[in-house]
């Protein structure tokens, strides 16, 4: 529909408007209906960008989401190392357990032992003691049974002492154990804590994120109604145009046809000069078919792509007479401008635009700045050259 509408635009304001004029009621409405269409757009780039909010909001509010689900993720993973550690603590301390409750039997036992021996010797006397030293048959066996038996008492409170000490070393491995039992159980706790306020986030998170949504899809109808409201402008626009191109022709054959009742020459057309390069830079799309930089099918590419740094000015190829100055749908920010001889030069995706309709314009005046409005990869200028409204290659008239 840009295209058409264009074509129709040139084929209007290539015509000589010196001898022939339009109707002004025409022009009324077609200035009317521009200012509907332009106001139309505004609303429209308003919608795409508040689309674009609400699409990076979600885009976001998901990549928060996805962060907290990671983290509960974690504190899973936690908390079965912790679980599996306590397990292991657990199997320890009732392995530690019956280590010590033998070592405190074993320990009673002996001590009891020694106990009622000594109370024996010390007190009543133990006959098998005495008997032992009665029966040596000399002073020397005498010495040695002494010997062996202070040994053997020795070796009894040795003995005692050896599962004390075993016995202080199970007991210091237990409360040690029991300290990383309770350790482990605080940590589980606090994990499950973390864990319960992650859920809790990632609940608030996951809300968030559908309503974000789903004020995404709203934006994004009203942007399809605004679309299909401002092509139903363009039509309408495309209409007047139209009418107004069936006046302006009318009035010409009837001017020529006057001329050459008369005799005079017809009205000239003009013949426009060469065109210079509206912006320094290499060509990175030239003129015809190309794969969609937007994906899907090929599409036809009307003018050339010249890569220019953002800001960058851009110069009329051409004089001429600027014949639309503002946003242009997928073209952004686009001027066209009347060069003459049925030839008009287009210049897109302008990040400022120095002129207005109307306005003229001479070769090598700024009238914008490089940019990338509209449909765009990056900023370039796009630039068209048409004769009576049909894009032709560029390359070809510049010098």
């Amino acid at each position: 529909m840009i295209r058409t509408f264009i074509a129709a635009l040139l084929v209007f304001c290539i015509l000589p408007t010196a001898a022939a004029f339009p109707s002004q009621s025409i022009n009324d409405r077609i200035g009317a209906q521009r200012k509907r269409a332009d106001r139309i757009h505004r609303r429209l780039n308003e919608k795409r960008s508040e689309l674009r909010a609400a699409t990076v909001r979600v885009g976001n509010l998901r990549t928060q989401l996805d962060a907290t689900d990671a983290a509960i993720a974690q504190v899973n993973r936690e908390l079965g190392d912790l679980a599996a550690r306590r397990n292991g603590t657990l199997r320890r301390l009732a392995w530690n357990t019956l280590q010590l409750d033998a070592a405190k039997r074993s320990l009673a036992l002996h001590d009891d032992l020694l106990k009622k021996r000594l109370v024996d010797i010390y007190e009543r006397g133990n006959l098998g003691y005495i008997d032992v030293l009665l029966a040596a048959r000399s002073f020397s066996d005498f010495v040695e049974r002494w010997e062996d038996l202070r040994l053997l008492i020795a070796a009894n409170e040795n003995a005692i002492r050896t599962r004390k000490a075993a016995e202080a070393r199970v007991a210091r491995a237990q409360a040690h154990l029991e300290a990383m039992r309770l350790s482990l159980q605080q940590q589980a706790q606090a994990r499950r804590q973390a864990k319960n306020q992650l859920a809790m986030l990632a609940d608030e998170r996951s809300n968030l994120v559908a309503l974000a949504d789903a004020q995404r899809r709203h934006v994004a109808g009203q942007v399809a109604q605004m679309e299909a409201l401002s092509a139903s402008e363009e039509a309408a626009l495309e209409r007047l145009i139209v009418e107004r191109e069936r006046e302006v022709a009318a009035q010409q054959q009837a001017a020529r046809r006057a001329a050459g009742i008369a005799g005079s020459p017809p009205p000239p057309t003009g013949a426009p000069g060469k065109l210079i390069w509206p912006v320094s830079g290499i060509i990175t799309s030239p003129f015809g078919w190309r794969k969609n930089p937007f994906g899907g099918a090929p599409e036809f590419h009307q003018g050339i792509d010249i890569g220019a740094p953002m800001g960058t000015t851009v110069v009329a190829a051409a004089a001429g007479t600027v014949i639309s100055a503002g946003w242009f749908g997928g073209y952004g920010n686009y001027i066209l401008i009347d060069n003459g001889g049925a030839l008009a030069t287009g210049y897109a995706h302008l990040s400022q635009i120095f002129v207005a309709n109307g306005q003229r314009v001479q070769q090598g005046q700024a009238i914008g700045a490089v940019g990338s409005t509209g449909y765009s990869t990056g900023p370039h200028l796009h630039f068209e050259v048409r004769i009576h409204g049909k894009p032709v290659d560029p390359t070809p008239y510049l010098h």
